[in-house]
């Protein structure tokens, strides 16, 4: 798995989340790029996330995201 691949699948897991179409993410996309990401979508964005994946994320991982490319290297570290 690679990048592009994790960012085309993360890209329809926020646009069902966020219930919204077309959002089309890049890895320095944040929370502020977003209207609909709030504190609360992000929970449930990660626990979507985790569900796809099968992961689970410890907290100080989280603290650390400042961009969707930071969850993607997260998802990376677990998958491989």
């Amino acid at each position: 798995m690679n990048q592009q691949t994790l960012l085309s699948e993360l890209s329809e897991i926020f646009n069902e989340v966020l219930d919204k179409e077309g959002i089309v993410l890049k890895p320095d996309t944040h929370a502020g790029d977003i209207e609909e990401w709030d504190s609360l979508t992000h929970i449930q964005l990660i626990v979507a996330i985790e569900k796809h994946y099968k992961i689970r994320f410890t907290s100080l991982e989280i603290q650390h995201w400042k961009n969707v490319g930071d969850i993607c290297q997260s998802i990376l570290d677990k998958t491989m």
